[in-house]
Protein backbone atom coordinates (compact mmCIF):
# COMPACT_ATOMS: atom_id res chain seq x y z
CA UNK A 1 0.00 0.00 0.00
CA UNK A 2 1.47 3.33 -1.04
CA UNK A 3 -1.31 5.24 0.71
CA UNK A 4 -4.98 4.74 1.65
CA UNK A 5 -6.12 4.59 -1.98
CA UNK A 6 -3.08 3.32 -3.88
CA UNK A 7 -1.78 -0.21 -4.17
CA UNK A 8 1.50 -1.21 -5.86
CA UNK A 9 2.14 -4.73 -7.14
CA UNK A 10 5.64 -5.54 -8.41
CA UNK A 11 6.03 -7.68 -11.51
CA UNK A 12 8.16 -10.60 -10.37
CA UNK A 13 9.90 -13.05 -12.69
CA UNK A 14 7.46 -15.67 -13.81
CA UNK A 15 6.24 -17.10 -17.05
CA UNK A 16 7.48 -14.08 -19.02
CA UNK A 17 4.05 -13.24 -20.41
CA UNK A 18 2.79 -9.71 -20.54
CA UNK A 19 -0.95 -10.43 -20.79
CA UNK A 20 -1.89 -8.35 -17.76
CA UNK A 21 0.16 -5.38 -18.91
CA UNK A 22 -1.23 -5.61 -22.42
CA UNK A 23 -4.74 -5.69 -20.97
CA UNK A 24 -4.04 -2.67 -18.75
CA UNK A 25 -2.73 -0.71 -21.72
CA UNK A 26 -6.00 -1.25 -23.56
CA UNK A 27 -8.28 -1.00 -20.50
CA UNK A 28 -6.93 0.33 -17.20
CA UNK A 29 -9.92 -0.90 -15.16
CA UNK A 30 -8.80 -3.80 -12.99
CA UNK A 31 -10.29 -6.12 -10.42
CA UNK A 32 -8.27 -8.08 -7.90
CA UNK A 33 -9.30 -10.79 -5.47
CA UNK A 34 -7.14 -11.61 -2.48
CA UNK A 35 -7.30 -15.17 -1.15
CA UNK A 36 -5.37 -16.05 2.00
CA UNK A 37 -4.79 -19.73 2.85
CA UNK A 38 -6.98 -20.72 5.78
CA UNK A 39 -9.16 -17.59 5.61
CA UNK A 40 -12.66 -18.25 4.30
CA UNK A 41 -13.56 -14.74 3.15
CA UNK A 42 -11.94 -12.85 0.30
CA UNK A 43 -11.15 -9.22 -0.35
CA UNK A 44 -12.02 -7.70 -3.71
CA UNK A 45 -10.38 -4.51 -4.93
CA UNK A 46 -11.26 -2.54 -8.06
CA UNK A 47 -9.68 0.51 -9.59
CA UNK A 48 -7.61 1.91 -12.41
CA UNK A 49 -4.13 0.60 -13.06
CA UNK A 50 -0.99 2.18 -14.43
CA UNK A 51 2.28 0.46 -15.35
CA UNK A 52 5.29 2.27 -13.89
CA UNK A 53 9.08 1.93 -13.80
CA UNK A 54 9.82 4.47 -11.06
CA UNK A 55 13.37 3.76 -9.89
CA UNK A 56 12.75 4.59 -6.23
CA UNK A 57 9.62 2.45 -6.06
CA UNK A 58 11.35 -0.42 -7.86
CA UNK A 59 14.23 -0.26 -5.37
CA UNK A 60 11.80 -0.27 -2.44
CA UNK A 61 10.22 -3.45 -3.81
CA UNK A 62 13.46 -5.35 -4.44
CA UNK A 63 13.76 -8.94 -3.22
CA UNK A 64 17.24 -10.41 -2.81
CA UNK A 65 18.59 -7.21 -4.45
CA UNK A 66 16.57 -7.97 -7.61
CA UNK A 67 14.35 -5.13 -8.72
CA UNK A 68 11.03 -5.71 -10.46
CA UNK A 69 11.10 -4.45 -14.03
CA UNK A 70 7.63 -2.93 -13.78
CA UNK A 71 5.10 -2.15 -11.08
CA UNK A 72 1.36 -2.16 -11.45
CA UNK A 73 0.06 0.84 -9.49
CA UNK A 74 -3.67 0.77 -8.80
CA UNK A 75 -5.76 3.74 -7.79
CA UNK A 76 -8.44 2.02 -5.73
CA UNK A 77 -12.05 2.97 -6.43
CA UNK A 78 -13.72 0.44 -4.14
CA UNK A 79 -13.03 -2.48 -1.83
CA UNK A 80 -15.50 -5.24 -0.98
CA UNK A 81 -15.37 -8.29 1.20
CA UNK A 82 -16.96 -11.45 -0.08
CA UNK A 83 -18.87 -13.85 2.14
CA UNK A 84 -17.20 -17.15 3.00
CA UNK A 85 -20.02 -19.48 1.91
CA UNK A 86 -18.36 -20.63 -1.33
CA UNK A 87 -15.04 -21.27 0.44
CA UNK A 88 -16.74 -23.20 3.23
CA UNK A 89 -18.86 -25.27 0.80
CA UNK A 90 -15.88 -26.02 -1.44
CA UNK A 91 -13.70 -27.32 1.38
CA UNK A 92 -10.89 -25.29 -0.18
CA UNK A 93 -8.81 -25.15 3.02
CA UNK A 94 -9.70 -28.66 4.20
CA UNK A 95 -7.27 -31.19 2.68
CA UNK A 96 -9.52 -34.09 3.67
CA UNK A 97 -12.20 -32.62 1.36
CA UNK A 98 -9.86 -32.30 -1.62
CA UNK A 99 -10.36 -34.66 -4.57
CA UNK A 100 -7.84 -37.37 -5.33
CA UNK A 101 -5.43 -35.91 -7.89
CA UNK A 102 -3.04 -38.85 -8.11
CA UNK A 103 -4.30 -39.79 -11.60
CA UNK A 104 -3.91 -36.28 -13.06
CA UNK A 105 -1.00 -35.55 -15.39
CA UNK A 106 1.94 -33.60 -13.97
CA UNK A 107 2.61 -30.02 -15.00
CA UNK A 108 5.49 -31.26 -17.18
CA UNK A 109 3.20 -33.79 -18.90
CA UNK A 110 0.60 -31.08 -19.59
CA UNK A 111 3.18 -28.69 -21.03
CA UNK A 112 4.70 -31.31 -23.32
CA UNK A 113 1.30 -32.52 -24.56
CA UNK A 114 -0.37 -29.13 -24.90
CA UNK A 115 2.63 -27.40 -26.46
CA UNK A 116 3.55 -30.38 -28.61
CA UNK A 117 7.10 -29.85 -27.34
CA UNK A 118 10.16 -31.74 -28.49
CA UNK A 119 11.39 -32.09 -24.90
CA UNK A 120 10.66 -35.27 -23.02
CA UNK A 121 8.57 -35.13 -19.87
CA UNK A 122 11.73 -35.73 -17.82
CA UNK A 123 13.55 -32.86 -19.58
CA UNK A 124 10.57 -30.57 -19.03
CA UNK A 125 10.41 -31.56 -15.36
CA UNK A 126 14.10 -30.62 -15.01
CA UNK A 127 13.41 -27.24 -16.63
CA UNK A 128 10.51 -26.64 -14.22
CA UNK A 129 12.54 -27.69 -11.18
CA UNK A 130 15.49 -25.50 -12.21
CA UNK A 131 13.24 -22.50 -12.77
CA UNK A 132 11.50 -22.97 -9.42
CA UNK A 133 14.84 -23.27 -7.65
CA UNK A 134 17.01 -20.70 -9.46
CA UNK A 135 14.83 -18.08 -11.10
CA UNK A 136 12.22 -16.97 -8.56
CA UNK A 137 14.01 -13.76 -7.55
Amino acid sequence: MLDERTLAIPDRPGNRRLDTFRNVLSNPNVGLIFVIPGVTYTLRVAGKALIVRDAELREAMAVNRKLPEHILVIEISHVLSHCPKCMVRSGLWQPEAWPDTSNLPSFAEMLVAHGKLAETIEEMQTIIDTGNRDRLY
